[in-house]
């Protein structure tokens, strides 16, 4: 099946991921709270919303109708995951002693990149707008359980961590996304399927960037 190797493809980068210090600072609470700011910030102003309009665009251009309604369905999902996450830091900020985060952040370079391949991607041909969307779905499950499950009880971010994880039922549409790729492995031809892997590969590859430039900060060069 399709969703089995690309689970296979992205487990080294995931396993990795799992243990960026981004990550393991916000279990453990050592996370210096700028680069939680920095994340929300980037995530909520620029990179929800750009992954929202790729998987618009995706679910324009497929021609299954069950892959456009799951898509489609991801747009609102992620909007509201974007609302969410920006009201729950805005009142966590004071008790938790973290900045502030601005109302309209400049985009940084590294989300930057990560938008325009969305963009690009799906711009493309619908291979490789499925190939380039589902990581970030795929990632944000696993790494908000991986979250709940190992942090540090009354850690500074135990609480950031319970809001950020986006419910029990984010696991059905997780399994509905798997599906949907293994009815694309079977419809595929041999090109259409190449195109996805390599777009997918990409893809895991931004996951590993955007926590990297949370906690390094990373902006513009001067």
């Amino acid at each position: 099946m399709l969703s089995k190797e690309l689970q296979e493809l992205a487990e080294p980068v995931l396993a990795k991921v799992r243990e960026h210090p981004f990550w393991a600072g916000l279990r453990d609470g050592s996370l210096p709270p700028e680069s939680l700011a920095y994340f929300v910030e980037q995530d909520t102003r620029w990179l929800l919303p750009g992954y929202a309009r790729a998987l618009a665009r995706t679910a324009a251009a497929t021609r299954w109708d069950a892959h456009a309604s799951l898509l489609a369905r991801s747009v609102i999902g992620t909007l509201e995951a974007r609302d969410r996450l920006r009201a729950a830091y805005a009142e966590l900020a004071p008790r938790l002693e973290l900045p502030a985060a601005a109302e309209s952040p400049e985009i940084t370079a590294p989300t930057h990149a990560h938008c325009s391949f969305f963009h690009a991607a799906t711009a493309a041909t619908v291979a490789a707008g499925m190939g380039a969307l589902l990581p970030m779905v795929w990632f944000n499950h696993q790494i908000s359980d991986d979250l709940l499950r190992r942090h540090v009880p009354g850690s500074r971010y135990a609480e950031w961590i319970k809001v950020y994880h986006p419910g029990e039922g984010y696991q059905y549409a997780v399994k509905g996304f798997m599906a949907a790729y293994d009815e694309l492995g079977e419809r595929m031809a041999v090109p259409g399927r190449a195109e996805l892997l390599e777009y997918f590969t990409t893809s895991i590859r931004y996951e590993w960037a955007f926590a990297e430039a949370a906690w390094s900060r990373s902006g513009w060069p001067l």
